[in-house]
Formats: C-alpha cells, sequence, structure tokens
C-alpha cells in the first residue's frame, strides 16, 4: 500500500523545479503557474479553467521555456504552434482524452499582422467553461448535420505583447522579462530533466486522484475585492491550494491579489476605463461641466497617457465622443457632447459631469484619498469671451457663470 502523498510538499517541489529553469517576475507568479500546474489534473472538478499567459515585450524573456516545464507537468501536452480552431476542437473532442494545449507564439495568432482570427478567438473562449462546446457542420454535401464539439481544456499561451481582452481576462498573466546579469538558471536539457518532470507530473496525477471528491464541488473562500471573471479565474487554483494545504491557501490568496490588481493596471484594453479614470481624476476634479476642447488639451498634457498618440495621432474630438459613447449615463442613455452655455453667450459642445458620474461609479477604481486642499485641478478653463468657433488650447472653463459674469476670466 502505498503512502498518502503531501500536497504541500508536492507543490513545493512543483515549484522548486520551475525555479531551476524559469526566472518569473514576482513570488506571486511561482504559486500561480505551480497550482496551474495542478488545476490541469483536476479539470473535471471545477466550472471553469483558467488560461495561463506568459507575454512580453521582446523576445528572449523566457516564455517559451516556461511552457516547456509546463509541458513536462500537465496531463497529455499538445504543443500547438499557428494550429486551426478545427485542428484544437478536434483533438480535445477525440477519442485519446482531453489535451492540455501550449500555444507558443500566440502573437503570430493574434498579432497586428494576423488578422482576427475569430474562430480561434471563439475557441479559446468557449473552451474556458466546462459547457463550453463549438458547433460545426459535419457531413457531405446537403447531407450536414450540426454538431456539437467539446472545447473544454487546460491551455497555456506564451507570445509577444498582448492578447484580445476576451482572452486576457481569463487568464492569469505572467509579464515576462529578460533575466537580469545577475539572475541565474539551470540549463534545460530535455534528455535529462524531462524524465525529472514526468516523474513530478506522475505525482502530481496520483495526488489529483486521491484528492480529487475533496476538491469536486468545493467553492474556496475569495479574498475580499476579488469577484465576477477574476473569481472565476482563480477559484481553481485556490481551491487546489486548499487541498494541498499547508502555506498553499495563504499563498494563494496573496497571489490572486497581487496578479488580479497587475493585470488591472496593465490592462491595454481597458483604454475606455482608462479615459474615465482620468476625466474623473485629473481633468473634472469637481467641475460640473467642461468644452470638449478644454478636456482634450488637459488629457494630452497628461504625462504618461496615452491621449497624445491614439492609432499615431492625438485624440481628437471624433475619438473621444467615440470612446465615450460606449458608456451611458445615469437614465441609459449614449454619453455624447451637448452645448455648454457660457457668461459671454459662446455655446461650445463639451460633457457634462452628471452624464459621466454614473460610469465612474461602475467602471472606475474609488478615487485616490486626497486632503481638500491638497490640489487645484489640473483642467483648463474656458474664457469667457471665446466663441463655438474659438475652442483653443490654453483657455480655461470656470463652472460657475455667475461667478465669470462678475469676475474676469483668467489666463492660463
Amino acid at each position: 500500500m502505498t503512502s498518502p502523498i503531501d500536497g504541500a510538499a508536492l507543490l513545493n517541489e512543483v515549484e522548486a523545479f520551475h525555479r531551476r529553469f524559469n526566472v518569473f517576475p514576482t513570488e506571486a507568479a511561482y504559486v500561480a503557474v505551480a497550482l496551474w500546474d495542478a488545476h490541469a489534473h483536476l479539470l473535471d472538478c471545477f466550472d471553469s479553467t483558467p488560461r495561463i499567459a506568459f507575454l512580453s515585450p521582446e523576445p528572449g524573456s523566457g516564455k517559451s521555456r516556461a511552457l516547456e516545464i509546463v509541458e513536462t507537468l500537465v496531463p497529455q501536452p499538445m504543443v500547438a504552434v499557428n494550429a486551426s480552431a478545427a485542428a484544437l476542437f478536434r483533438a480535445v473532442s477525440g477519442t485519446k482524452g482531453r489535451p492540455t494545449i501550449l500555444f507558443d507564439e500566440i502573437d503570430t495568432v493574434f498579432g497586428p499582422k494576423a488578422g482576427d482570427n475569430e474562430e480561434l478567438r471563439g475557441f479559446l473562449n468557449a473552451g474556458h467553461r466546462r459547457s463550453g462546446v463549438t458547433y460545426r457542420c459535419v457531413g457531405d454535401g446537403s447531407n450536414q448535420t450540426v454538431q456539437p464539439f467539446p472545447s473544454y481544456c487546460a491551455v497555456a499561451m506564451a507570445g509577444l505583447g498582448s492578447l484580445p481582452d476576451t482572452i486576457l481576462t481569463r487568464s492569469v498573466i505572467v509579464r515576462m522579462r529578460r533575466r537580469a546579469r545577475n539572475e541565474r538558471v539551470e540549463p534545460y536539457r530535455q534528455r535529462v530533466h524531462e524524465k525529472e518532470g514526468h516523474a513530478l507530473r506522475d505525482r502530481l496525477a496520483r495526488w489529483a486522484a486521491a484528492v480529487r471528491s475533496t476538491v469536486d464541488g468545493a467553492w474556496p473562500v475569495m479574498p475580499e475585492g476579488i469577484t465576477d471573471r477574476p473569481a472565476d479565474v482563480w477559484e481553481p487554483l485556490l481551491a487546489v491550494a486548499e487541498a494541498a494545504g499547508g502555506s498553499w491557501p495563504e499563498r494563494a490568496r496573496a497571489a490572486c491579489v497581487e496578479l488580479v490588481t497587475a493585470a488591472g493596471e496593465d490592462d491595454e484594453a481597458s483604454l475606455g476605463i482608462r479615459l474615465l479614470t482620468d476625466l474623473r481624476d485629473t481633468v473634472f476634479c469637481g467641475i460640473d461641466r467642461m468644452p470638449t476642447a478644454a478636456i482634450l488639451e488637459c488629457l494630452t498634457s497628461m504625462d504618461d497617457a496615452p491621449w497624445v498618440d491614439v492609432g499615431g495621432k492625438p485624440l481628437t474630438p471624433r475619438g473621444l465622443a467615440r470612446l465615450l459613447s460606449q458608456y451611458v449615463t445615469g437614465a441609459n442613455k449614449p454619453i455624447k457632447p451637448r452645448p455648454i452655455r457660457t457668461a459671454a453667450g459662446a455655446v461650445p459642445r463639451g460633457y457634462y459631469a452628471e452624464d459621466l458620474a454614473d460610469a465612474w461609479a461602475r467602471y472606475c477604481a474609488p478615487p485616490p484619498s486626497k486632503s481638500a486642499t491638497s490640489a487645484t485641478p489640473a483642467t483648463p478653463q474656458v474664457n469667457t469671451g471665446e466663441s463655438v468657433a474659438d475652442e483653443l488650447p490654453g483657455i480655461r472653463y470656470t463652472p460657475d457663470e455667475t461667478a465669470t459674469s462678475n469676475a474676469p476670466a483668467r489666463p492660463a
């Protein structure tokens, strides 16, 4: 009779195996990757499976090596480079068992020169859920029937740049970087080290079989603030950590908070949320309405903000309107520019804080705490003498129209 496997000790060994060959950017990344390796052996216990994405801005950052090590530790690895969606969903629904898909060079599929690849994106999105299926017509000529192909499987990806937001939000994201001169790893030799990884993989499989009844249907307590899609992503990993015991539940929750927070800060797809946040915290700052020209001047003057280069040029009134029209007011109407009457009789078009308030409350993180006298709004004001045609940079807008009629406008 074999003795039971200590889950915490086994995960420690899996983490140590990664540390021999991979330099991840944070301690949280080691925790997440080890838990992801283990969760791949328990997929049928969960309602969803998180993707794990090793991404970097430059080549030579260790992404492919990370996939190589993962490959030795997961069940039935299938290395896919430029694989078609049809090949993948047939492999997942085949009779040889569900593979763990390892997708290297994913940027060649979703990068700027690769097209949309909606079919593959649909497969990856559908396979996030256990109920996910891909429908295809099967048969010859007019004798065809619609057949569902199961798509649920574990997927690890590596690539340059970013990924479509629908995939990013279903992923644990590890932002890889090139090793510093003082960072050392052991050279990976497949003929030697693959056997060591497979030995750990086989022990993970035995441990998974022993704890399957415990993990199946488990509902781990999520860290405070982790809800919705991030909770779906991390729930399987936290369930694995709970089953392993030791320090892993605490480490897993800390890693969850750290990586979810980092993903939110780095999410390039949330340009609209970045715009809403900048409008609230930097542009309006308590002002109740502002002309479009004044808003754009403030946005494009911000340091480390994307507004001076949106699609190769500064944000325009049309671009501002397009981004904001995706969101709605408290009355459920798209946010649009409206006329703003000034004391001088000019009627420039602009935006009202009351129209933005509902979107601010729903999409933006809580504003940073500031003392009431610590900062002056960095927003341009409209000079009372400007007309609609004279919406010029450098003008200042005063929200209180009665004040503008009794006092001269201050130049910028």
